[in-house]
């Protein structure tokens, strides 16, 4: 079984910031991308940031929106992923999900996992 948990969602005021944290656990025997995606109420849910695994050189990639002022940073050591977001607009309000594709021992195939979600509510 592999599980995602995030934490350090919130409230806060506008131009604030925010750091989500995501670890993977379970039986892991590798991760290729990682990252974050997020839904605001009555929306699809969108691509945040992801970063690549170490055999695609751990490039990054972010939605237009939150270029210059969201980072992604990755541990592979600890599969865990975060998202400092900076400059913090109303608009970034959603519940925000870890994603990660991941393969399981003894499995040949990897496949997509998310976490629980944590909500990020940007107001004054």
């Amino acid at each position: 079984q592999v599980q995602l948990v995030e934490s350090g969602g919130g409230l806060v005021q506008p131009g604030g910031s925010l750091r989500l944290s995501c670890a993977a656990s379970g039986s892991i025997s590798s991760i290729n991308h990682m990252g974050w995606y997020r839904q605001a109420p009555g929306k699809q849910r969108e691509l945040v940031a992801l970063v690549a695994g170490i055999t695609s050189g751990g490039s990054t990639s972010f939605a237009d929106s939150v270029k210059g002022r969201f980072t992604i940073s990755r541990d592979n050591a600890k599969n865990t992923v975060d998202l400092q977001m900076n400059s913090l607009k109303p608009e970034d309000t959603a519940v925000y999900y870890c994603y990660a594709n991941i393969r399981q021992w003894r499995i040949f195939s990897s496949y997509d996992y998310w976490g629980q979600g944590t909500q990020v509510t940007v107001s004054s």
